[in-house]
């Protein structure tokens, strides 16, 4: 193989020499208080997850509204 990026004997070198900095670890929110909302936004507001106008969100808008012709 014509030539390396680099000899192996400095791989690692950056990463050795930056220095270690703690995560901070994210709580998460309460099961009982998670679910509730996720309640409130799917079945009470009959909001669906992601973006407004993607073709999911068309379609379920498509499928509740009532057919021509039907009351």
């Amino acid at each position: 193989m014509p030539g390396s990026h680099g000899s192996l004997t400095k791989a690692g070198k950056v990463r050795n020499q930056t220095p270690k900095v703690e995560s901070h670890s994210v709580q998460k929110k309460i099961p009982r208080v998670r679910n509730f909302k996720h309640y409130t936004q799917r079945v009470v507001l009959s909001n669906f997850a992601g973006q407004p106008e993607s073709l999911g969100a068309i379609k379920a808008k498509r499928a509740a509204q009532p057919k021509f012709g039907e009351s």
